[in-house]
């Protein structure tokens, strides 16, 4: 039997993330913004605020370590299309925010069949005839389904925006029902989601030349 890596080798670095010591938690958090995803070290929380956006909490049961990810649409670029903007810009896309954090999960020596999920987000505050949350909500549900991935918890959909807090090692994910998205947050989430599209739309035209 081989043995797991070295756990902190494939732990992303994170070194840009906003952290802080909750007094309250008596831990530190780290707070991701679209397109990011982290892995959580010994100890550490994560958090974020989600309006139409989705993460999922995965987490390896058997090493109780995990992470999180947020992304605000489902599809990514086309294989071997142009990625505009970066990784990081690229992870705000659904299936590469997946790839990425379960990848790294089983980088650490996790395995899929000991893999458990938590779906959080993906509400219906942008003022749009087409509902990005409901899109991001269907993606990752087609998504855990297709690859038999075990979810064990979901607060998904419905006309809040919502914070969440999870703690990788016990699997508990705290999650607080804004009734008014913050103005901020919704700009955001409309600028961050136009550049996408059109990064989409840049990358499908230099396809087809």
């Amino acid at each position: 039997m081989t043995r797991p890596r070295a756990l902190a080798a494939a732990v992303p670095a994170g070194a840009d993330m906003p952290r802080h010591h909750d007094a309250r938690l008596d831990a530190v958090v780290v707070t991701l913004r679209p397109g990011d995803y982290y892995v959580a070290r010994a100890g550490e929380f994560i958090a974020t605020v989600l309006g139409s956006c989705v993460s999922a909490c995965i987490r390896d049961r058997r090493l109780r370590r995990g992470g999180m990810n947020h992304f605000m649409l489902p599809g990514a670029l086309r294989e071997g299309g142009d990625r505009h903007g970066g990784a990081r810009e690229v992870a705000r896309f659904g299936n590469v925010a997946m790839e990425q954090l379960i990848g790294a999960l089983l980088r650490l020596g996790g395995r899929r069949e000991d893999l458990e999920l938590k779906l959080v987000g993906g509400g219906h505050v942008l003022d749009a005839m087409l509902d990005v949350g409901a899109r991001n909500v269907e993606f990752v549900r087609q998504y855990v389904r297709r690859e038999r991935l075990c979810v064990v918890g979901e607060d998904l959909g419905e006309g809040c925006a919502r914070k969440v807090i999870y703690d990788p090692a016990s699997g508990h994910a705290r999650v607080k029902r804004l009734r008014r998205a913050a103005g901020e947050l919704v700009a955001g989430e409309q600028r961050y989601r136009q550049e996408l599209e059109r990064a989409v739309l840049r990358a499908e035209i230099d396809h087809r030349g």
